[in-house]
């Protein structure tokens, strides 16, 4: 039977992800969390021929929310980003809410979530120091 681990390197290495480059692990507590960064995110996507649509589902002066839409063959998953002041000090809440859509559909439809991988952009928590 395979390990978290095991599994998590398999998919690192069937989409040419680089250690130190697309990925890196997030030490806290004791906790080791993988975290794939944007270009990382970007490889997955291209390697997997995932194809995205975006809608913004909410805006108001206080946060945004936006739909991504990805597709892969007959394979149709859907998640959102959001954007606030409160969890994001990116001056472009449109633009860091599309990040954040794109990067927890992609992980969600390649696997990634299941073995707890996250994405660089879905919490200003998993930005490397």
């Amino acid at each position: 039977m395979s390990t978290k681990d095991d599994m998590l390197r398999e998919l690192y290495v069937k989409n040419g992800l680089v250690k130190d480059e697309d990925t890196w692990v997030l030490t806290r507590g004791g906790k080791k969390t993988p975290i794939i960064t944007r270009t990382g995110i970007e490889k997955i996507q291209a390697n997997n021929n995932i194809h995205i649509n975006y809608t913004v589902e909410a805006m108001t002066p206080e946060f945004i929310v936006v739909r991504a839409i990805a597709r892969k063959g007959d394979v149709v998953m859907e998640s959102f980003g959001e954007a606030a002041p409160n969890n994001t000090r990116n001056e472009y809440p449109v633009a860091m809410a599309e990040k954040r859509a794109l990067s927890r559909v992609v992980l969600k439809m390649e696997g990634f979530y299941k073995y707890g991988a996250y994405g660089e952009d879905e919490s200003e928590a998993f930005k490397k120091d």
